[in-house]
């Protein structure tokens, strides 16, 4: 048994990867309609769910073991891998962040694939709903593996289901963004199985070598310990994206379905950054201080060089897509301050960033179905439309500037008050992200929703007679419906309730970076600090 994790009696993780998986093997083959297939695929993550929330209850935060939830078995004893999953309080939160997100996309892209009368459109529909729910399995296991060969191929699988998602169900260039996610994903991954296998060789070995646990406090020599962490470094900076690899993000999140960029943008890519802390910092703690001047530099170019190309946008899945470019780059600075205020902020963020990120790209979707274009400049004056879906695209717009009261705000305030000790000039550098968010997000919404109502618009159907019709060529735009209504409730109840109570997380979230933060020799883990800026941030 692994002293750092706590063994469950019941397999709740185990639960959590096949529940999906099942379902999508369902969906996929089993017979039945469309609608009937749609159905049990927003059951199947509704199920996922509850079972999460469940395990989550058995969670304790107060163990002195890093993981909780725990289970081993011999996978490939030979090469000592093992079938090991566990969570602290940081992969908790983004399981349970991934599993409402789930079923909140599936609700959402519940008309994204035409639905064709052929059997080979309702084969389209069941494969797009089947690949989610399989993402979803995928999501679980990264998070939630506690041995370094299976956190790869986890890592690695991934990447299956959204090439598909995106080169299949995707825009017009749907195939090139798909190979470039894909070439840049396996690049990255290719040079982490080098360092994955490396590592091992310089572990103890054994029939368990691979578990996180045998591989934390190795005496390496410095010059292999900074190999090893370039090489997984480079795996999770592609993933995050930050700048000078991120070019292959915009791509994909503005070709992929809107369900597909969300979980791609609000899920996947955290992986980068939950595995700089999980593995550079854990495994690697004398190397992530010897990078430390450099990641920070490419964190503020990546908060500031992510804004400024926000701004330029004209499109407005692409500018969406760019703030996470800047938006990653603060949580990149928080783990890399190496305070415990820095790193319960930048873990919130990667938190709260799915959720503000979900609205966004869900939200914009919304608008885009009823315009039909992408491009800011072909709107104009909707909200006096859709004033229902003006009013939640507000909202977006103002968690994504990390506004007071919504919940960004908390996670963005900690990043800097964490990283303002030990790196003062990083720190002023990266406020300007804070105004040049603020730009980006008011001048879409602007250009978007405010000023006169277009003539040919009109949003009362009962108010619309033939004639007019006719004479003006008009068109008649329906507010939300109950569908997005239900998509939006929970996205902006999330925004709300960690904006104003966030130590719902961060007391789960606060031991784990203790705990990641212990191995940094020069990490101010000093409790006054971290607790004066947590009481602070929710007040």
């Amino acid at each position: 048994m692994n002293e750092t994790t706590a063994m469950s009696s019941i397999p709740w993780l185990t639960i959590l990867v096949l529940l999906p998986l099942i379902g999508s093997l369902v969906v996929a083959f089993a017979p039945g309609t469309v609608e009937t297939a749609k159905r049990i695929a927003l059951g199947t993550s509704l199920l996922t769910l509850v079972v999460g929330i469940a395990a989550a209850l058995q969670y304790d935060s107060a163990s002195p073991k890093q993981f909780q939830l725990g289970e081993q078995v011999a996978w490939i004893p030979q090469f000592g891998v093992s079938y090991a999953l566990g969570v602290d309080g940081i992969a908790l939160v983004l399981i349970l962040m991934a599993l409402v997100l789930t079923p909140i996309c599936l609700l959402a892209a519940w008309h994204d694939v035409p639905e064709e009368s052929d059997a080979g459109g309702a084969r389209r529909v069941k494969a797009y709903f089947a690949l989610i729910l399989s993402l979803e399995t995928f999501m679980v296991g990264v998070f939630a593996a506690t041995d370094v060969f299976l956190f790869y191929v986890f890592f690695e699988a991934m990447l299956i289901p959204v090439y598909f998602l995106i080169g299949r169900f995707g825009g017009q260039r749907r195939q090139y963004a798909a190979m470039k996610f894909l070439l840049f994903s396996l690049a990255g991954g290719l040079i982490m199985l080098v360092a994955v296998i490396a590592v091992y060789l310089q572990g103890p070995g054994g029939a368990d070598g691979f578990l996180i646990s045998n591989l934390t406090g190795l005496e390496l020599d410095p010059t292999t310990e900074r190999l090893l962490f370039v090489g997984f470094f480079i795996a999770f900076a592609v993933k995050a994206p930050m700048v000078p690899v991120h070019t292959w993000l915009p791509d994909a999140a503005t070709e992929a379905t809107p369900a597909t960029a969300t979980l791609l943008v609000g899920v996947l890519d955290k992986v980068g950054t939950y595995g700089m802390i999980r593995f550079c910092l854990q495994l690697f703690p004398g190397a992530s201080e010897w990078a430390t001047p450099v990641v920070i530099v490419l964190a503020v170019v990546s908060v500031l060089y992510g804004a400024l190309l926000a701004i330029g946008q004209t499109d407005m899945m692409r500018l969406i897509s760019y703030t996470s470019v800047s938006h990653f780059g603060f949580i990149v600075l928080g783990i890399f301050a190496f305070t415990n205020v820095g790193g319960a902020g930048s873990s919130l963020y990667m938190l709260n960033h799915g959720f503000s990120t979900a609205a966004l790209f869900l939200f914009a979707a919304m608008l885009i179905r009823r315009g039909g274009s992408k491009r800011i400049a072909d709107y104009g004056g909707w909200q006096r439309v859709t004033p229902g879906l003006a009013g939640i695209f507000l909202v977006a717009s103002l968690s994504g500037l990390a506004l007071p009261g919504l919940a960004s705000f908390v996670s963005e305030f900690l990043v800097y008050v964490g990283t303002f000790p030990t790196q003062p000039v990083a720190a002023v550098l990266a406020t300007a992200g804070i105004i040049l968010a603020a730009l980006y997000m008011l001048l879409m919404y602007k250009r978007v929703m405010t000023g006169p109502k277009p003539e040919s618009l009109a949003v009362d159907p009962a108010a619309v007679d033939e004639r007019w019709r006719r004479s003006s060529g008009g068109t008649v735009i329906a507010d939300l419906t109950l569908r997005e209504k239900l998509v939006a409730a929970p996205l902006i109840a999330a925004f709300l309730v960690l904006g104003f109570y966030p130590n719902l997380a961060l007391d789960v979230i606060n031991p784990a970076v203790d705990t990641s933060l212990s191995h940094v020799s020069t990490a101010d883990t000093s409790p006054p600090a971290a607790g004066t800026a947590a009481e602070g941030s929710s007040k």
